[in-house]
């Protein structure tokens, strides 16, 4: 046989045969399937019809069916071979390179089908024995069902180091077998190959036939440096090629299901169990050109369901710009980030469907997505700035691949350019959030900067696109506070409490206006991660730069600034940023501290809190390169990440020494 089973079957899952079929045949969408004119007869009623899920086409005009092979063969009067090279140049895919060995490969392939199989199998008697309690009880914290670990073909691997190897090798399975399956750990440095996985809940990872190819394995101890463990690279599993719950998604979004991709595999079993069975998830890595293709053969706008957190928000970015050049006529991504420290196993769980529906149809496209990362944080304060803004955006929709597409987003970014910085009705600033002039004449584009601040908010800062909210949370006049999602319907619902950090943070600021005369960008540029923070923050700062001057009484200021955060509809959240901390507790932060007092705090507050988001991103850095590569090196990268962390934590126990305690109450007074 000169194209081995695997070869084609993987032809097969990277061309649709809508799309084969379609370079030849005008096709509209019927229900489940496609309809067209008979390219074999002449006809004026179409009887000509494509299944996609079945991977097959009838006409029924002439009585001829088959697959995307039999296809080309019978339009384009070629044999099977040329048929398979042509719909290979087609999926961007090189012919496998002939030789001998072709054959013996092939049956070895199939021969680590069958030790995939024989592990799964094993793995799932493992959960169901009495050396599997502690993996149901984690089960069952995740809500995860007898019946759906049945359906999943969830496992446990147990806590021996050669059990497996056992098992398997009592069926025949030669050692060697084992290690090119990716089941056990071996090298020049292991003299004794054992059991890559242990102690760990299982997920099968099958291929669109069902077949095992890999696992996933779920740490159940705490203090192990690599929470989730995938398969090595074998001849049966390409990460990069693969995803979890591929197959049966496939079906169900034939079936009209919403295609969503998350982060995990206890994600996907959540919103597979929430009545989402759709639901597919990358295999420990960022999504790849080869999944997001996969992806678009299920739907033509897959929606990405990431986590609400920094991290979750930097997948998003990536995603965006691994799809910008492939994008198509229909074919882009929508994106849905959850409200901050939830993932999707946590809103299935507390909010069941309607949670997850609310959050869904929330998902916002691609473009929108672009646009929020541009102009995040963003200060455009002078004709330079707005003018790096615009190459960005041209630069991104430059490398768009589709000259149509390209068009359209050329035309869609200028757009929000346009109403970003030329909105009508003036300039100016303040809780209104509009470029109001501040005084007639020369349509309010006067500077008149005093004591750093320009007068009547004369900072730019991009709006909404015409009939849309402003881009920006309290639609201040200094910056873009926070990203778009922030102030879209996704953040509702339930949010984890803000941090004791954050909180100290605002209450500074709440209690000592006068930090912005001095600290405005250091502030402005601050990462948060409650969408709370965000927009009290960005509302202090409108507030202040509006109504707030240099020199003003400090207690009257603050007083102030409050009551004009209570107007703003704030109240509810100032409440609850005041019960997140006592401020007596952390003397800098109080309103009766002395100026030397708040000032030693608030830097110690925001380098702490810039330190501790650095290494919270470099520790998941770190738990991805140790899942993926289980080196030495790696390993230590983690443990001196987790080792600076710690380093914060105790030294932010400081912090208290401001004040009262170190004896500086009595100097104040």
């Amino acid at each position: 046989m000169r194209f081995s089973p695997q070869f084609l079957d993987d032809l097969k899952a990277r061309l649709s045969v809508s799309e084969v079929v379609g370079r030849r045949v005008k096709l509209k969408k019927a229900g489940r399937e496609w309809k067209g004119l008979s390219p074999f007869q002449q006809e004026k009623t179409p009887s000509f019809f494509v299944n996609d899920e079945k991977q097959a086409w009838f006409d029924f005009s002439s009585g001829k069916n088959g697959s995307i092979f039999d296809f080309v063969m019978l339009t384009e009067g070629v044999d099977f071979p040329e048929a398979v090279e042509r719909l290979a140049a087609m999926a961007g895919v090189a012919l496998p390179v002939q030789s001998p060995d072709t054959a013996r490969q092939e049956q070895r392939r199939k021969s680590l089908y069958d030790v995939m199989e024989l592990a799964a199998n094993y793995f799932a008697e493992n959960l169901a024995s009495r050396a599997g309690a502690r993996a149901r009880g984690y089960l069952a914290d995740r809500a995860i069902l007898p019946g759906t670990q049945v359906k999943f073909r969830l496992g446990y691997a147990s806590n021996e180091r050669y059990a497996l190897k056992e098992h398997l090798g009592k069926h025949g399975v030669p050692v060697s077998d084992m290690i090119e399956a990716g089941l056990l750990s071996a090298g020049p440095d292991i003299p004794v190959p054992f059991d890559k996985f242990r102690d760990r809940v299982m997920f099968p990872i099958t291929d669109l036939r069902g077949r095992v190819i890999a696992f996933g394995g779920r740490a159940l101890e705490k203090d192990v440096a690599a929470k989730y463990l995938n398969s090595p690279e074998t001849p049966l599993f390409h990460k990069g090629d693969n995803l979890y719950n591929h197959a049966p998604a496939r079906k169900a979004a034939h079936d009209g299901g919403a295609v969503i991709v998350v982060e995990g595999y206890v994600d996907v079993i959540a919103l597979v169990t929430a009545g989402f069975p759709a639901t597919v998830a990358p295999l420990g890595t960022a999504l790849t050109e080869a999944q997001l293709q996969h992806l678009w053969k299920m739907a033509d706008e897959p929606i990405l369901c990431f986590d609400g957190d920094r991290a979750g928000q930097k997948a998003a970015y990536r995603a965006a710009d691994l799809a910008l050049p492939h994008l198509k006529p229909g074919k882009s991504l929508r994106f849905a980030l959850l409200p901050e420290g939830q993932d999707p196993d946590d809103l299935a769980r507390a909010g069941g469907r309607l949670a997850v529906e609310e959050v869904i149809g929330a998902a916002r496209p691609l473009a929108d997505m672009l646009w929020a990362r541009e102009v995040e944080g963003g200060l455009f304060a002078t004709p330079e700035r707005r003018a790096a803004l615009e190459a960005r955006i041209n630069e991104l929709s430059n490398g768009i691949q589709d000259e149509v597409v390209r068009r359209y987003y050329r035309q869609d970014l200028a757009e929000r350019l346009r109403a970003a910085f030329a909105p009508p009705g003036g300039y100016g600033g303040g809780f209104g959030g509009g470029f109001r002039g501040g005084g007639g004449g020369d349509s309010g584009r006067r500077f008149a900067p005093r004591d750093g601040f320009p007068q009547g908010g004369g900072r730019f800062a991009p709006r909404g696109r015409p009939g849309q909210p402003a881009p920006m949370l309290g639609r201040g006049p200094y910056q873009i506070a926070s990203p778009d999602l922030i102030s879209s319907p996704i953040m509702r619902g339930q949010r984890s409490a803000m941090s004791r950090r954050e909180a100290l943070i605002l209450i500074s600021l709440l209690n000592h206006p006068w930090l912005l005369d001095d600290h405005l960008e250091e502030i402005a540029a601050l990462e948060f991660a409650h969408p709370e923070a965000h927009r009290l923050r960005a509302a202090i700062i409108a507030a202040f730069a509006q109504h707030h001057h240099r020199g003003d009484d400090p207690v009257g200021q603050a007083e102030k600034l409050r009551a004009d955060l209570v107007k703003a509809g704030l109240s509810e959240q100032l409440q609850r940023v005041e019960r997140a901390i006592t401020t007596s507790a952390v003397w800098g932060s109080g309103p009766k501290a002395a100026r030397e007092d708040v000032l030693s705090t608030w830097q110690q507050l925001v380098a702490l809190h810039r330190q501790s988001h650095s290494l919270l991103r470099e520790l998941k850095d770190a738990e991805l390169a140790l899942g993926d590569d289980g080196s030495e090196a790696n390993m230590r990268w983690l443990n001196d990440v987790k080792a600076r962390l710690a380093q914060v934590e105790g030294t932010e126990a400081l912090i208290e020494g401001f004040g009262e305690s170190s004896g500086r109450f009595q100097r104040s007074v």
